[in-house]
């Protein structure tokens, strides 16, 4: 009689909340994309509150996944392997921090972190390709911005509004900095993006400063592009490696202005086709989770 393998059970802790109020936030649909990918790979996978980073429950678990956001999560002491994934805001990294891992990985293929933090593995963010598909027939209307104002008056947003460029925004804080006409709701439902993106004219995209000086290159990127979006940034380390000729960097308002007027002097469709495919072939959450479980399994030997 055969025995069935075991499944290996995984916790993805997030810097989110419980709750509803998680839901809002971007690090919760990462994990539960990867989550789904990793349950797709043969595992047990389910998503974990900051709350519940060092639960009694972890004591259950084969591999807790913690995705560092804002503070740091002290592996607690159970035969659990902990894995760290640094997916944003790599300068509040503490020293040692890595070692505490049974391997580390950082979303940036060129942080240049001192030898105090320890030692990371590239392992860039990713997309759910099987949800974020291009659109067949994209309208290529509006340009889009979505995302919270985090407190100030995001670069881009700002420079847009400067140039007198419409757009639709989709964020919570907006009344503050833009005109009402501007903004388009507090929030978009996960499921409504991809038809968004791929129908948009342009998509905008920026980075904390930090992350864009370290490489650490923005979600929105994935699923924008994944989803067939022409996506305008501000400039970030490895973006063009990355991503080729879907992104366009610019450097000044009157640049992004001038993106605006006549995308097809920025974006090459025929050109862009092949990158889509090459980054949404490279950056699915499939490849992650593949990438994943074979730094445990070669952990536990």
């Amino acid at each position: 009689m055969l025995l069935r393998k075991k499944k290996q059970k995984w916790a993805i802790v997030t810097s989110a909340p419980k709750g509803e109020a998680g839901k809002q936030w971007g690090d919760y649909w990462f994990a539960s994309d990867l989550a789904a990918a990793l349950v797709a790979e043969g595992a047990l996978a389910r998503v974990v509150s900051r709350a519940g980073a060092n639960s009694p429950a972890r004591d259950d678990d084969d591999v807790v996944l913690v995705l560092r956001g804002l503070r740091r999560v002290v592996p607690s002491n159970t035969s659990a392997t902990w894995l760290l994934w640094v997916i944003s805001h790599p300068e509040l990294v503490e020293q040692g921090e890595a070692d505490q891992y049974a391997h580390a990985f950082a979303a940036s293929a060129n942080w240049q972190m001192g030898a105090e933090l320890g030692t990371f593995t590239p392992l860039l963010q990713a997309t759910n390709t099987d949800r974020f598909v291009p659109v067949a027939h994209p309208r290529r209307e509006g340009v889009l911005f979505i995302g919270s104002t985090r407190g100030e008056f995001r670069p881009i947003v700002r420079d847009a509004i400067a140039q007198k460029i419409p757009l639709s925004l989709y964020g919570v804080g907006w009344n503050e900095y833009v005109p009402q006409e501007a903004i388009a709701g507090e929030f978009l439902d996960n499921t409504e993006l991809p038809a968004a993106y791929g129908n948009a004219a342009l998509v905008l995209n920026d980075h904390h400063s930090e992350m864009a000086e370290s490489g650490f290159l923005s979600n929105r990127l994935f699923d924008a592009v994944a989803a067939g979006a022409r996506v305008v940034s501000d400039p970030a380390l490895g973006l063009r490696e990355v991503f080729g000729s879907t992104v366009v960097e610019y450097t000044s308002p009157g640049e992004l202005a001038a993106i605006v007027r006549s995308p097809e002097m920025y974006f090459d469709e025929a050109r862009m086709v092949a990158d889509r495919e090459r980054v949404r072939r490279e950056n699915s959450f499939a490849a992650r989770a593949r990438t994943l479980m074979a730094a445990v399994a070669d952990h536990n030997g």
